[in-house]
């Protein structure tokens, strides 16, 4: 621990010197950080989805940075202090885990989330979705909703009542499709891109990590398609849809193989 306290005040004196002495940090605000703050996080993202813990340490320490930034420039604005900052986290987590710093009896991670969304509630949070962040990417969002409705009991009961409802959903948007009301269109497929994300949710699966898995996976078949197609001497355009078809079924053919 003496170590860790150690290695975190050496890093606050250093984001001092530099906000301090460096052109570049003195002229940074909270707007001017913003988008590169969300880009840490999207590289720590990326790290995490390849369990590259090397990275993931590297990143983390950016991120840390940027939260120390933030906090200096608070400090400079006569806003925040690093010590209020870390005190409110640790006093919300003390009060919101009763289950631990208090009497409170819990049976499973559900009990602990209804508590929590409770605590926020008499917290002052005027409604249950009020936590949900306006800025955050709609997948995620949806999520997040989906999370929150939940702990107050406004959800489905059974994953097939859910995958019923993406079949209803997909007749609504077949509908839409032949009434070609672009408007119309638009919404039933955020309606069913909801229920797909629900559905996902009953089956304990992360749908943004899913569709990322999948991203991944075409882009390496479609590189390896476009390297097959060089070194025969040819271009992509050169070749008709159905030749590249022919070269992506014996991959997927190959990858097949390899994994039987």
């Amino acid at each position: 621990m003496e170590a860790t306290a150690k290695a975190f005040l050496r890093l606050v004196q250093i984001m001092d010197e530099l906000r301090e002495q460096c052109p570049w940090d003195k002229k940074q605000t909270i707007h001017t950080l913003r988008s590169m703050t969300l880009e840490e996080v999207y590289e720590l993202a990326d790290a995490i989805d390849a369990e590259n813990w090397v990275d993931i340490k590297e990143e983390l320490g950016d991120i840390m940075l940027h939260l120390l930034f933030y906090t200096r420039i608070g400090k400079e604005e006569g806003k925040i202090q690093l010590e209020d900052v870390l005190g409110g986290i640790a006093e919300k987590l003390i009060k919101r885990h009763p289950h631990i710093y208090g009497d409170t009896v819990v049976n499973n991670e559900e009990d602990v989330k209804r508590n929590w969304q409770k605590i926020k509630t008499q917290e002052g949070q005027k409604t249950v979705l009020g936590g949900v962040p306006k800025a955050l990417p709609a997948m995620v969002k949806a999520m997040r909703i989906q999370e929150k409705v939940r702990q107050v009991g406004f959800d489905w009961e059974q994953p097939e009542d859910v995958f019923s409802k993406v079949h209803e959903e997909l007749g609504e948007l077949k509908d839409a499709v032949t009434s070609s009301d672009k408007d119309s269109i638009e919404e039933e497929f955020g309606d069913f891109l909801f229920s797909i994300i629900n559905y996902a949710r009953f089956l304990q699966i992360d749908p943004e990590k899913a569709l990322e898995r999948t991203n991944r996976k075409f882009s390496q078949r479609f590189n390896l398609m476009e390297a097959i197609i060089i070194q025969k001497g040819k271009q992509l355009t050169e070749l008709s849809l159905k030749d590249m078809d022919e070269i992506w079924d014996q991959i997927k053919k190959e990858e097949k193989n390899k994994t039987s």
